[in-house]
């Protein structure tokens, strides 16, 4: 049974009007960032500014017409619209066009669109559909496979794009797997992988090594509790680097250390083995399964880096790093963007007065790097201010996401709130410096009428089913 009820009325009129209040700022400060003196109306359809306001009216008539589709329309058609949005990557692997070095547009016409933003939108509808599905249980071998699937496989597509920035995003929807209930364990262990990838680029593998021997230890202590056995274990490890170390020594094998370290692990490991069987001491193998997977991607981090980013995206991580320096290549745009930023001071230098706006010394300001406008002309001031209202924005999504009666609407609203939180928090720290820039658009304000659409399309659907939260889905 479905009650019917007046969706105008129910429409969330706040949150479409913080997304009016983005749209027109974002245009504004598109006007500021290519502000030309020949073309000076902001309605020129030979300018960006010009070219957006038309994006801006199709996303008005865009957001209409989803607010007149049935809300069962969504969760009925979720995969069918995700196999389409599949099948347009793959066509873009081959007949796509390249810009920026990656191949991720298609052109149609005298227009050019961009499938990896709609992929977003689709995914967050798949993952909404099987999560809510019945009978799915979240923590199980199946339920990770089929997850992992509806997730990476877009994800996979557009990194053969060579769109790393956009492939990164598909990682944000851990935040909808968080939020209905997925193992502790699983969040721990890739928030693990990530500090262990930064560490094996920054430290040296014996030191790692070594941190991992003492954290393993320090876990085994709090698991079991037993000082003996955690003496014990630390004894073996320890007579078996020194009996090692010994003959390398005596005979002149000409082992390293690190491989004597690596060499004692494994002969400790296998008395480890022994011991817990005979003492039944607990966790003992996963623990050193956990330990051997850390030592393999360990050693694995450098092969990966090397053979799998391009070379700028390398350089991008090792400056961010502090591992290396390059003021006039890949850190030339956050320096002017830091510059500009700077420059605004505590109130800006005023609309259309930005020096390092108006010289051109900040590459992609209307798309990548509009943050940095607001930054010059509006100061502080401008950017506090901006941040947050997107902060008030997200808290706005939060709540409606979290009075849903749907599952499924509650599921699609924390994917709308995972994008774009992944979004506007590695936009805006790629243009400060705090992250490698990965070049991803900042939702509403960037220039691009793929991303604006695709924003406001993955928006209105969370605001559509809101509307009809009184309704019963079918």
């Amino acid at each position: 049974m479905q009650r019917r009820v007046n969706i105008w009325s129910n429409i969330d009129w706040l949150t479409v009007t913080i997304y009016l209040v983005l749209v027109i700022l974002g245009w504004i400060n598109i006007y500021a960032a290519v502000f030309n003196e020949d073309n000076q109306s902001i309605f020129d359809l030979s300018q960006r500014y010009g070219k957006q306001i038309v994006w801006i009216s199709t996303a008005f008539v865009i957001a209409f017409i989803i607010f007149v589709i049935d809300i069962n329309f969504y969760p009925f058609f979720a995969y069918f619209v995700y196999g389409i949005v599949i099948f347009a990557l793959v066509v873009v692997l081959i007949f796509g066009t390249k810009v920026h070095g990656a191949t991720s547009w298609l052109e149609i016409g005298n227009f050019r669109i961009q499938p990896s933003e709609f992929a977003k939108i689709a995914t967050a509808l798949a993952l909404a559909r099987y999560l809510s599905s019945h009978n799915v249980q979240i923590n199980t071998l199946k339920s990770y496979i089929r997850i992992a699937v509806i997730i990476l496989l877009p994800a996979s597509l557009i990194l053969l794009q060579n769109d790393t920035g956009s492939a990164l995003v598909y990682f944000a929807f851990i935040l909808v797997l968080y939020r209905e209930g997925i193992s502790e364990g699983i969040l721990l262990l890739g928030f693990f992988v990530i500090v262990l990838f930064i560490l094996a680029l920054v430290l040296a593998k014996l030191t790692i090594i070594l941190l991992s021997i003492a954290i393993v230890f320090i876990i085994f202590w709090f698991l079991n509790r037993r000082f003996k056995i955690v003496s014990l274990g630390l004894g073996i490890l320890i007579l078996n680097i020194s009996v090692i170390y010994g003959l390398n020594e005596l005979f002149k094998i000409g082992f390293s250390f690190y491989l004597v370290i690596l060499i004692a692990i494994g002969i400790s490991g296998f008395i480890y083995i022994i011991l817990a069987i005979r003492h039944k001491i607990k966790k003992v193998v996963i623990l050193l399964l956990f330990f051997i997977g850390s030592i393999l991607f360990t050693n694995s981090v450098d092969f990966v880096f090397d053979n799998f980013l391009e070379p700028h995206q390398q350089k991008r991580i090792n400056v961010v790093l502090g591992l290396e320096s390059d003021p006039y290549g890949v850190e030339y745009n956050v320096n002017q963007s830091k510059i500009a930023i700077g420059s605004g001071g505590i109130y800006g230098k005023g609309f259309l007065k930005g020096t390092q706006t108006k010289f051109d010394f900040v590459p992609e300001q209307s798309t990548d790097f509009i943050f940095c406008t607001i930054g010059e002309e509006w100061g502080f001031a401008g950017t506090l201010f901006v941040v947050f209202v997107f902060t008030f924005f997200l808290y706005r999504l939060v709540k409606i996401a979290e009075r849903q009666r749907s599952s499924f609407s509650r599921m699609y609203g924390y994917g709308v709130i995972s994008v774009l939180f992944f979004h506007i928090t590695i936009n805006i720290g790629m243009t400060i410096g705090l992250v490698p820039v990965i070049g991803i658009p900042l939702p509403f304000f960037s220039y691009g009428g793929s991303s604006l659409l695709a924003f406001t399309i993955l928006l209105f659907i969370l605001l559509r089913l809101d509307a009809s939260r009184l309704e019963l889905l079918k």
